[in-house]
């Protein structure tokens, strides 16, 4: 009778026990939502990166 209590509580307690589950998709979404920022901003920053390139080619011979 026991061993039959200490299986129910551990059925109970893997299969019914959801509390962490909407926790967990919630990181999911937002591990989801940050790789598709990082693919999605990786070739923007080339192009800011050459944009601020030729502000400070253009300001170097003014500052001279």
């Amino acid at each position: 009778m026991m061993i039959m209590n200490m299986w129910m509580q551990l059925k109970n307690l893997l299969v019914e026990d959801e509390r962490g589950q909407g926790m967990v998709e919630y990181a999911l979404i937002i591990a989801l939502i940050a790789i598709v920022v990082i693919v999605a901003l990786t070739p923007a920053g080339a192009a800011v990166s050459q944009i601020f390139t030729n502000i400070v080619g253009a300001l170097t011979p003014a500052a001279g």
